[in-house]
């Protein structure tokens, strides 16, 4: 059996080699228990204006190359992605797609905007990668829709005719796209409906989630046969924030989902930052719903080693957890990080702003590490032994075998890996992400 070995360290980025295998291994630490799991639906990451202002930075060649290296076959591979309906908190600045006051009907919505930054974000990677798919969510809605006519912070205008023409406006957002060549397959409700923030938002409930799926948008794209399904999404809690104390699973995920009206139109779950909490009881409660991770945290701009760790560490936690997808965040910024809100954020890729040149940061190839080897279709399978809270592995629709585990400790450390009666010994260098590619097995 072959199998290609893949290392990364903190010093040395994507070692690529072989590793002899053979018979069973004495002292094997772990191995694959037999059972199977979730299907694999991909990886991505989320386009944003600030990701678009920072490639046109960079020479032609530089930006064909970067965009390979996250689309293309040797790169990352991304087939699964985000958008934001109108600005997100890494937009150049704040806008909607419909700002002009009590236009129920939706005459003035338009995407004129989104064909300056994001839409010629999108065609790039499309170029290289075709049929994407994308989910999209609003940050916040138009602000004539809000009790207060701001972008940041506030809740919407819990009227009727508010939350009729809302539902219009997703109709309007997946119909332009699909126009455009660009295939939104899920519109998820509110990007972090319990964040009361300075950059765009807006406070839901989850009885308002409940009641706008099961009134206004499940109903409205049924009617008017959309073509994208509506997730519950993007959950961001339970938060430290004492209102939010004792949301958790409940306030939302079940109260959704129990409820047999909005169940019927939600068809998954979303979780980003502390909605990891409620995983395990989303999918106790609920096994045949999808769930996804909709936004990987963002760091501080720093793009260190010990964060790219932690990143393995959510991938870890998410995918153990019985998620479909993994979604990066900002996967290019000019090399300060930093928002249009004034916030500092980490990025797969960092343009110098006078040069305009590249740098491939460890979170990129932390995410490498998974998204150029587990293809769609790869269903996870179970591990047993000292090292499975470290690892996951996966077997793709070729049978080939993905093995995925980080040695975080600062010194090398011995894998004994059996798999069907094959095994392999490695010594895994300090403080390390490593990926094993099983070919031919069995």
């Amino acid at each position: 059996m072959s199998i290609e070995h893949v290392c990364t360290t903190e010093k040395q980025a994507w070692q690529v080699g072989t590793v002899k295998s053979g018979g069973a291994v004495s002292g094997t630490n772990l191995k694959l228990s037999g059972e199977r799991f979730q299907t694999v639906k991909g990886f991505g990451g989320c386009f944003n204006e600030l990701g678009e202002a920072a490639l046109r930075k960079m020479p032609a060649r530089r930006q064909e190359e970067v965009m390979q290296a996250l689309f293309g076959d040797e790169g990352c591979r991304f087939g699964f992605c985000r958008l934001p309906m109108g600005a997100s908190d890494y937009a150049l600045e704040w806008y909607s797609l419909d700002e002009h006051d009590g236009d129920y009907a939706m005459e003035h919505f338009s995407v004129a905007r989104d064909e300056q930054y994001l839409l010629p974000y999108v065609k790039r990677a499309l170029a290289v990668r075709k049929g994407i798919e994308f989910f999209a969510s609003p940050w916040s809605p138009p602000t004539w829709m809000k009790t207060h006519k701001v972008c940041n912070h506030g809740t919407m205008r819990w009227e009727p005719a508010v939350l009729k023409a809302y539902a219009l406006y997703f109709e309007k957002f997946v119909r332009a796209y699909q126009e455009r060549g660009v295939n939104v397959t899920q519109v998820h409700v509110q990007n972090e409906p319990m964040s009361d923030q300075k950059f765009p938002s807006c406070v839901w409930t989850g009885d308002q989630m409940r009641e706008f799926i099961a009134s206004y948008i499940g109903p409205h794209f049924e009617k008017n046969k959309v073509r994208a399904d509506v997730w519950l999404g993007t959950i961001n809690g339970p938060e430290t924030d004492h209102r939010w104390a004792h949301t958790r699973f409940d306030q939302f995920a079940n109260n959704v989902l129990s409820d047999p009206v909005a169940a019927k139109y939600t068809k998954g779950v979303a979780y980003q930052w502390a909605g990891k909490n409620a995983l395990q009881q989303t999918h106790l409660a609920y096994p045949h719903v999808p769930l996804i991770q909709s936004e990987n945290e963002c760091g501080d701009g720093q793009n260190n080693w010990r964060y790219a760790l932690y990143v393995w560490e959510l991938m870890q936690h998410y995918f153990t957890n019985s998620v479909v997808a993994y979604v990066y965040w900002n996967m290019i910024l000019e090399e300060s990080g930093v928002s249009t809100w004034g916030w500092r954020q980490n990025s797969m890729i960092t343009v110098h702003p006078q040069t305009g040149e590249p740098a491939y940061r460890h979170e990129f190839y932390m995410m490498k590490h998974l998204a150029r080897y587990v293809m769609p279709g790869a269903v996870r399978l179970g591990l047993t032994g000292p090292w499975t809270s470290n690892a996951l592995a996966f077997e793709n629709p070729d049978k080939s075998v993905v093995l995925a585990l980080a040695n975080p400790f600062g010194n090398p450390r011995q894998l004994a890996f059996e798999a069907g009666g094959t095994g392999m010994e490695v010594m895994l260098e300090a403080s390390s992400m490593n990926t094993f590619v099983m070919k031919g097995r069995g």
